[in-house]
């Protein structure tokens, strides 16, 4: 995933070389302008979308940086049409106009699909289905971002004719009370009470999957039934799940929650999203919604009176990881997703975290005397939720409320745990930051961070901002329940100092299970969920806080025998055939230094500096979620 970039889009805008002579020839030339720029943001997303890829840890390479670069080479093609400031504002009005014609819509979409099939981004009903899911929200968001008078012209001509502020730094307000001195938590007592804490995210149902069809198939998702059957000479996918682009079918997710016993019991459980599959070129709110209501009931039925707290993953709305922030009203706001969301989950949300999941798909709850859990929608931090492009600035409020929540815990002695999809260090460059600020204001507060979305098993370790060497706080990235792509399922369970007064709350442990699908998938078999390893006992950690995480990726780098144990670990059972090599190695452990997205400080120990801008380049491959 990216860890460099911070917009949604990737590539770089361009402009048409052609200046119009007359309106009958403006008008295909103000199109191609608006093509070319979303093409060129655009398509290399969908690159990330449609194309297979190996489990990664870091992310791509950011856009604002990239729209900076590139503005000198845009004002100098501009400057040879000797475009003024209110013939710029005119065309780019006639722009706006334009595209919220109906027609216009089509035409521009009926061109992307065309350029699509062209470049072999997906096959040609992938390109199809994707463009006309997608086109309408896009050229809303465009016309009210990129291409509105006052950003594009800003960016084109100067300050002096706009402001462009597409993915500007911003910062949070931290309240006037003094931070408290650091107070690193201490190792519980002997025989004080621990919680076991069921941790579920990822799980990816997809209501298509069918036994036998082509793994391998030529679309984004396979072992579907639109897949076909597999070559003569290849099998075809197997009853449980299999190890390709692939999601689960519900009977390996039944499996799965129905045999969680030797796991249990649970004191609460923890589930951080992405219930669809991701088959997202072709999904509806319907299917979103089925997606949603299917899973919340086995879950209810498996789990019984357990309580469980959600978070929403990017894969819940339709177009995939689109979010608009609440200002956004109407048929193309995500009211549908939280009222739904509200209504399946109101069985273990009070009143007030229904009505914070409504406006926003976020909420703060206690589950336990002493303990706060706040529940974010990470997808406000998203570089892919286009809806973004027009105001970045902490959506929602989230942030600020975030704040909010912390300091009224630490006023009352409280500690609080934070679950989410995304990880920090995947997002948007100013809220990642932010977001490290606050950690590190709050350190003494916050006792726990869980997270998913990278369906592989890691961590990101946060450090004091001052020096970027005291480890302060962990995120805990969980594996995913879903093989995709080439894994094994799985699930995580966390140990936590318990629930009696005076307790610290922190991750005292944890286990990781899974599913081997080459034994389960032989003929004849059952599917046996087992414990794949408990990660003190296996990595020698003297506890489970930041310092030991820190000191595990330093000693991996000098042991390369651990780090193959992490890497089989990383995968759940099942790594890449090809090895991870120096370079590998390096950027994976460079990932679990790096809770601040654009921060290749944070891996300078690790790191020499000469070797910096060659992680960095590794740092561009994605990782498919």
């Amino acid at each position: 995933m990216p860890r460099h970039g911070v917009s949604p889009g990737q590539g770089r805008p361009r402009s048409d070389g052609e200046q119009a002579s007359d309106r009958s020839s403006g008008a295909p030339c103000l199109r191609l302008l608006w093509l070319g720029l979303a093409l060129a943001l655009a398509l290399p997303n969908s690159l990330v979308l449609w194309s297979p890829a190996e489990a990664h840890p870091l992310p791509a390479q950011g856009h604002s940086a990239k729209f900076i670069r590139i503005a000198p080479q845009l004002q100098e093609a501009f400057g040879w049409w000797n475009l003024t400031c209110p013939t710029c504002k005119g065309l780019f009005t006639a722009i706006d106009f334009g595209l919220r014609n109906q027609a216009s819509v089509a035409w521009v979409g009926s061109v992307a699909i065309k350029l699509c099939m062209l470049l072999k981004i997906a096959p040609p009903a992938v390109c199809q289905s994707a463009v006309h899911l997608f086109e309408d929200d896009m050229v809303e968001v465009w016309t009210r971002s990129v291409l509105s008078p006052s950003e594009a012209c800003g960016l084109l001509l100067g300050s002096s004719c706009g402001h462009w502020d597409i993915f500007s730094s911003w910062n949070i307000s931290l309240p006037a009370v003094p931070k408290p001195p650091p107070q690193p938590p201490k190792p519980p007592a002997p025989g004080s009470p621990v919680s076991r804490v069921l941790f579920l995210t990822d799980l990816h149902w997809d209501h298509d999957y069918l036994e036998g069809t082509d793994p391998n198939c030529e679309n984004p998702l396979c072992c579907r039934r639109d897949s076909g059957p597999p070559p003569a000479s290849q099998p075809g996918a197997g009853y449980w799940g299999e190890y390709s682009k692939c999601d689960l079918p519900l009977r390996t997710l039944e499996s799965l929650l129905s045999g969680l016993g030797p796991a249990g019991p649970f004191d609460m459980v923890y589930w951080t999203g992405d219930i669809p599959a991701h088959n997202v070129w072709q999904q509806s709110r319907q299917d979103q919604l089925r997606a949603l209501t299917t899973v919340t009931a086995l879950v209810k039925k498996f789990l019984g009176p357990v309580r469980v707290y959600p978070a929403v993953g990017n894969h819940e709305s339709t177009p995939v990881n689109g979010f608009p922030p609440p200002f956004i009203k109407g048929n193309q706001s995500s009211h549908w997703l939280y009222e739904a969301m509200a209504e399946a989950w109101e069985p273990w949300l009070p009143a007030e975290a229904l009505r914070t999941l409504r406006i926003g798909g976020f909420y703060a709850l206690s589950p336990r005397p002493g303990l706060r859990l706040i529940s974010l929608n990470m997808n406000f931090c998203s570089r892919e939720n286009f809806w973004l492009l027009i105001n970045s600035t902490d959506p929602a409020g989230q942030l600020q409320w975030l704040v909010g929540e912390l300091q009224a815990a630490e006023d009352r002695g409280d500690k609080v745990h934070i679950i989410g999809h995304i990880p920090p260090g995947h997002c948007l460059k100013s809220w990642s930051w932010n977001y490290y600020r606050i950690v590190e204001r709050y350190e003494n507060t916050l006792a726990g961070q869980f997270f998913g979305h990278t369906h592989v098993d890691e961590f990101e370790v946060f450090y004091d901002e001052e020096t970027l060497s005291r480890p302060l706080s962990v995120a805990f990235l969980a594996p995913s329940a879903t093989t995709y792509i080439g894994l094994n399922p799985g699930y995580r369970v966390y140990q936590i100092d318990g629930n009696y007064s005076g307790s610290s709350h922190v991750v005292l442990d944890h286990e990781t299970y899974i599913l081997n699908l080459t034994e389960a998938n032989e003929p004849g078999a059952t599917p046996h969920w087992h414990l794949l390893y408990r990660a003190r006992e296996t990595y020698g950690l003297p506890n489970a806080l930041p310092t030991a995480w820190h000191d595990l990726v330093y000693r991996m780098w000098r042991d390369t025998q651990l780090f193959q144990t992490f890497w089989f670990l990383y995968h759940k059972g099942h790594p890449p055939s090809e090895p991870c090599g120096t370079p590998c190695r390096l950027a994976t452990l460079c990932a679990q230094l790096s809770a601040r997205s654009d921060s290749p400080a944070l891996c300078r120990h690790l790191v020499p500096d000469a070797s910096l801008p060659n992680v960095q380049s590794l740092w561009s491959r994605p990782l498919l979620c």
